[in-house]
């Protein structure tokens, strides 16, 4: 859907308006505004833009984007609302040799984060990058090598980590309300059906849609793909596992002491929606329907399961994780909160309601001020690359489990699956020329 100006600049005041209420950190001693780009002009990318540019310290100087009516619409609005004239390029490889941007905020579909970050770090900026942080194990890695040689800042849209409600149940936890914890379910479900194929394309006159598709395979255009379906085509993203799965297996990631699983296994398929197709006339997605995953860890069992079906209705939440423990179960959710459910029915349940940037229902906001306090400070962001390379490995691993058709046994230290040759090729994967897939 495209979004008018009249729409982002009144979302934008709204934006405005909340953080002038919630001041960042150090807004007692704010730093320099720092020379801002964006590469991927789309809706997302404009809503992190919307933050940088209420925290006052961003003077918006390049937009990038290889959609031109997305590229020339986002210059307008950022114009309309701060005065600031961004140069549009079409390739963001031009805009950093000639913008040097102190920040660059990366909203491209996975396949592209690896690429758009390193080169970024390499050019000297901070980068803000949406998660997850890659599209297979050996990009991810190599951009926490490119971050700590170039010395940069790198925060990865993990926003969830920062969410109150969250904040707030992570303490919960910690402080041994729920007991010990065995087993931790993530989930996210809701409805659908059986997909039909739409027709491709030509792409837009005013896009490059071999520039967009870049080091991964080079598809048909269709309107199924762009913009904002790409997700559920695993050429580019990794499915639901990928994409919602990375917030709440994060969350628990956040919440153990652990920082990988001994052994992954996963399975699933798309018997509702049906076979995938990819031919010269029509494809459809590609992505299961339905996935479960097994992370085993030492000290509990953690399962991911989606389902594109059939919704949720038969239980109280749709969306989120279930932390089971000795003393009863935490269900920290996005919309609904977090409530803990005692094993012993004499207690009361104990409910916490969600706090949420609206209308996207999002915790960006306090993300960007993390990351510019991270920049003035030099201490690692919450969302640090690091930390979220480990956990954007994991839907990494579960869907080369799912593709083998077999579990892994991973060696986290090393980031090696033992004894498997084949589970290791998927470690990374061929690009398309002339791109180059990069080392760690």
């Amino acid at each position: 859907m495209k979004t008018s100006r009249r729409q982002f600049l009144h979302s934008t005041a709204a934006a405005s308006l909340a953080f002038s209420a919630a001041p960042f950190v150090r807004a007692a001693e704010p730093g320099r505004k720092l020379r801002t780009a964006l590469i991927g002009s789309g809706w997302w990318g404009k809503n992190i833009l919307k933050e940088a540019m209420a925290s006052g310290r961003s003077k918006v100087v390049a937009l990038a984007d290889v959609d031109g009516h997305a590229l020339e619409v986002a210059a307008e609005q950022v114009t309309d609302l701060s005065g600031d004239q961004p140069k549009p390029y079409r390739d963001y490889r031009e805009l950093l040799a000639k913008e040097k941007p102190d920040v660059v905020i990366i909203s491209t579909p996975d396949h592209w984060h690896a690429l758009q970050s390193i080169d970024s770090v390499k050019a000297g900026a901070h980068v803000f990058v949406e998660k997850p942080t890659g599209h297979s194990v050996n990009e991810s890695r190599a951009m926490v090598a490119a971050a700590r040689a170039a010395g940069r800042t790198v925060q990865v849209g993990l926003h969830r980590r920062i969410g109150p409600h969250h904040v707030s149940a992570m303490k919960f936890l910690r402080d041994g309300h729920v007991g010990k914890v065995g087993m931790v379910r993530c989930f996210v479900h809701y409805g659908g059906g059986r997909e039909l194929p739409k027709g491709n394309s030509k792409a837009p006159d005013n896009m490059d849609w071999n520039l967009w598709c870049g080091p991964a395979p080079l598809r048909p255009f269709n309107t199924k793909l762009h913009p904002g379906g790409w997700r559920q085509f695993l050429d580019y993203g990794n499915g639901q596992l990928g994409d919602w799965g990375v917030h709440w297996l994060d969350q628990v990631m956040l919440w153990t002491d652990e920082k990988y699983p001994r052994r992954v296994y996963s399975t699933g398929g798309r018997d509702i929606a049906g076979a995938a197709v990819l031919n010269d006339q029509e494809q459809t997605t590609d992505a299961p329907d339905h996935q479960v995953a097994v992370d085993d860890f030492e000290g509990c069992t953690m399962t991911w399961e989606h389902r594109k079906f059939a919704a949720n209705n038969a239980e109280k939440h749709n969306v989120g994780a279930y932390f089971y423990g000795t003393k009863g179960t935490l269900h920290i959710g996005w919309r609904d909160g977090w409530t803990f459910y005692p094993a012993d029915g004499k207690e009361k349940s104990v409910h916490v309601n969600s706090e949420l940037a609206e209308p996207d229902g999002h915790n960006l906001k306090q993300l960007y001020a993390d990351f510019l306090e991270a920049i003035d400070t030099g201490r690692k962001p919450v969302a640090d690359i690091e930390s979220a390379h480990r956990s954007s490995v994991l839907p990494m691993l579960g869907m080369m489990s799912l593709k083998l058709g077999r579990s892994l046994q991973w060696d986290g230290a090393k980031e090696q699956v033992v004894g498997d040759a084949d589970a290791n090729a998927l470690l990374s994967r061929k690009y398309r020329g002339p791109w180059e897939y990069p080392k760690a």
